[in-house]
C-alpha cells in the first residue's frame, strides 16, 4: 500500500493539466493563453480576453462582433428572477444573493447538454451577460429601488456601471474598469476555480459550477480579501501610523490583508497594473484619501517582509480603483466574481473535454475497533449551550 504524503490545502500538488493560463511566481509572470496580462490590459477588452480564455484563442473581428452582441442582447433577467431577488434580506451580503441568483439561473435553463457545442455557447452568454445585471439590481434592489434595465447601446463595463449608478460612466472610467475585469479573469488553478472543476466533474450544469465558485470566492482568504484591505487603511487612518500598526501585525504574527501570495514571491503584475490605473483615475477625478497610506504600507511591508517574499497582491490597489469608479465596499467581491465567471467557464469547459470525477483521498486520524456504547453509559459531549430549547 503506497503511503500518502499529506500537504495541507494541497500546497503544490497538481490537480489538474490546463492550457489556460500560467504563473511564474518567482519572476512575476502571469499569461492567459501564452499572452502577458501586461499586453492583454494594454491592449485587449474583457470580452475579447474571455474569449481568448473560454474558446483558446483571440478572436477575428466578425468572431468577437458576434460574441459582444450576443452577449449585449441576454443581459436581462428573467421576471421570476427579479421577484426573487426582492425577497432576499436587505442586510444580506451581496454574494449570498449572486450564489442564489446564478444556482436559480439552472432552473430556467435546466437542460444539461454537456456535449452540445450550442448548449456550451449559450450558457457561457447567459453567465457573462446576466451576473452583472444581478449584482446591479441587487444593490438598488436592497435600498428599496427598482433595478436599472441595461443598455444595449454601451459596451460591457459601461454597461455594468451605468446599470450601478443610473448614470452613464466617463470613458476613461469604463476604459479603467475593463481593464479591472481582464486582470481578475483568470489566475490557474485557485480555491474557486478548483471548487468550479470539482463541481464540473460531477457533469452537473455550468449554472451549478459558477454557484459553488462563487460561493468559494466569498471568503476573506480569497476573493472577499479586498473588502478587508479598505477597512485596514480605514483602521490606520493616517500615514503616521502606519509603520507601528505594521510591527504590531508583525509582532502578533497576524495577516496584513493585501499583501502575500501563495504563488508570487515577487509584487504581483496585477497589482502594479492595479496602482498605475488608481493614479490615472486620482489624477482626473481627485485623489482618494487612503492612497498615501497605501503607498506607505507598501514601503513599510517591503522593507521589513521583502525578504520572505510579501509583496502587494492583486487585492492592495484593486479596493481603490473600485472605490474611485463608486463601487460600494461590499461590491468588491461580486466585482470579482463577474471578472472570473470568464475563467471559471474556461476551466469548466476544459474539464468537460477529459472529464474525470474527483476523488481525492485522506489520510485517517481517528480511532478504531471501537465498541458501541448503550445511550445510559456515555459522558455527556455536547455543550449544553447548543441543547435543544424547552418547549
Amino acid at each position: 500500500m503506497t503511503v500518502c504524503e499529506y500537504r495541507p490545502g494541497l500546497e503544490g500538488v497538481p490537480a489538474t493539466q490546463s492550457s489556460i493560463s500560467y504563473v511564474d511566481g518567482q519572476a512575476g509572470i502571469l499569461e492567459y493563453r501564452g499572452i502577458r496580462i501586461e499586453d492583454l490590459a494594454q491592449h485587449s477588452t474583457f470580452l475579447e480576453t474571455a474569449y481568448l480564455l473560454i474558446w483558446g484563442g483571440l478572436p477575428s473581428k466578425v468572431e468577437l462582433e458576434a460574441f459582444e452582441h450576443e452577449i449585449r442582447y441576454h443581459r436581462r433577467l428573467k421576471y421570476r428572477i427579479r421577484d426573487m431577488m426582492k425577497c432576499f434580506p436587505e442586510s444580506g451580503h451581496p454574494m449570498d444573493a449572486l450564489q442564489a441568483c446564478a444556482a436559480a439561473l439552472g432552473l430556467f435553463y435546466s437542460r444539461r447538454a454537456l456535449d452540445n457545442p450550442v448548449y456550451i455557447q449559450k450558457a457561457v452568454v447567459r453567465l457573462l451577460a446576466k451576473i452583472p445585471t444581478m449584482v446591479a439590481a441587487f444593490q438598488l434592489m436592497r435600498k428599496g429601488n427598482d433595478p436599472v434595465q441595461p443598455r444595449d447601446d454601451l459596451g460591457y463595463a459601461a454597461n455594468f456601471l451605468y446599470m450601478l449608478n443610473e448614470r452613464e460612466p466617463d470613458p476613461l472610467a469604463a476604459r479603467i474598469f475593463d481593464i479591472c475585469l481582464t486582470l481578475h479573469a483568470e489566475h490557474t488553478i485557485n480555491a474557486s476555480t478548483f471548487s468550479a472543476m470539482v463541481t464540473a466533474s460531477t457533469l452537473t450544469d455550468p449554472y451549478a459550477v459558477v454557484a459553488s465558485a462563487v460561493g468559494t470566492l466569498a471568503g476573506p482568504l480569497h476573493g472577499g480579501a479586498n473588502e478587508e484591505v479598505i477597512d485596514m487603511l480605514q483602521q490606520i487612518g493616517s500615514v503616521e501610523n502606519v509603520r507601528p500598526f505594521v510591527d504590531r501585525c508583525i509582532a502578533e504574527k497576524s495577516k496584513i490583508m493585501g499583501f502575500g501570495h501563495r504563488v508570487y514571491k515577487v509584487k504581483d503584475p496585477r497589482a502594479t497594473i492595479l496602482q498605475g490605473l488608481a493614479e490615472q483615475l486620482f489624477e482626473k477625478f481627485g485623489q482618494d484619501e487612503y492612497y498615501e497610506i497605501a503607498l506607505e504600507m507598501e514601503q513599510a511591508v517591503s522593507e521589513k517582509l521583502g525578504h520572505k517574499g510579501i509583496y502587494p497582491n492583486v487585492d492592495f490597489y484593486s479596493g481603490l480603483v473600485y472605490r474611485k469608479l463608486g463601487i460600494p465596499t461590499d461590491l468588491f467581491t461580486p466585482v470579482f466574481a463577474i471578472a472570473r465567471v470568464a475563467g471559471w467557464l474556461a476551466h469548466w469547459k476544459e474539464q468537460l473535454g477529459e472529464n474525470r470525477i474527483f476523488r481525492p483521498t485522506q489520510i485517517y486520524t481517528g480511532p478504531r475497533q471501537q465498541g458501541y456504547v448503550g445511550i445510559e453509559d456515555r459522558p455527556q459531549i455536547w455543550d449544553k449551550q447548543f441543547a435543544a430549547p424547552s418547549v
